[in-house]
């Protein structure tokens, strides 16, 4: 189920996307292996609003509602996979049970929080360790806005850079979804095509030159 969906119950007002999530992740380690992920999940205001159902409310209703949309949504995505793909090569790398989730409220925008680890930590390799975090459909866009959305541990840094890979969808694939009717059944393929990811990329076994290795991502 997309998040759209979750959120609003009513696929007819859903084509393309509808919700943008502007998202921030620092991976976490040390000693050669991942072991998992902030999240910082920042919503549109427009979707904040409905998700509080743009009521005025008192620092103690906001609170509840807050609290009670929290528990709701880690339910929904826990069933998703949290909307987070990890893969070693072709092999996806398990997590565990979402932890210390939170919603604040940023001015007129949501924040959700959350801490992500994984099931077993997961060793450094040189080159094929991916991440991407999408809601399958793309009625919802999940993305990292800047080059510095994206930060290792201190000592993964040692070790590793990331690269931030934007999506290359085809004209052919920019075509169909832009042609999808509003009361299209939706298609469960579309968010990996127009996802960013982040690649890998580590010294293992071996000691990186000074200076070399960055907590950023690069474009």
């Amino acid at each position: 189920m997309s998040f759209a969906l979750m959120l609003s119950g009513s696929p007819a007002v859903l084509a393309h996307p509808h919700s943008w999530i502007d998202m921030k992740t620092h991976i976490e380690g040390k000693e050669g292996v991942i072991t998992g992920f902030q999240m910082e999940w920042i919503f549109d205001a427009m979707s904040s609003a409905f998700m509080l159902e743009g009521e005025k409310k008192s620092p103690q209703a906001l609170r509840k509602a807050l609290d009670g949309l929290t528990a709701s949504v880690m339910e929904n995505i826990k069933n998703e996979h949290y909307f987070t793909h990890f893969l070693d090569g072709n092999r996806s790398v398990d997590f565990g049970t979402a932890t210390d989730a939170t919603f604040s409220r940023n001015r007129a925008r949501l924040v959700l929080t959350f801490n992500l680890p994984l099931l077993k930590p997961q060793p450094l390799r040189k080159d094929s360790l991916k991440l991407e975090i999408f809601e399958p459909t793309h009625y919802t866009d999940m993305s990292w806005p800047a080059k510095n959305s994206v930060s290792l541990s201190d000592e993964l840094a040692k070790q590793c850079e990331l690269e931030l890979v934007r999506p290359n969808p085809t004209p052919q694939q920019m075509s169909y979804a832009l042609a999808l009717p509003e009361d299209a059944d939706p298609d469960h393929t579309l968010g990996q095509l127009f996802t960013q990811s982040i690649r890998f990329h580590c010294s293992v076994n071996q000691q990186l030159t000074p200076g070399k290795a960055s907590k950023e991502v690069r474009k």
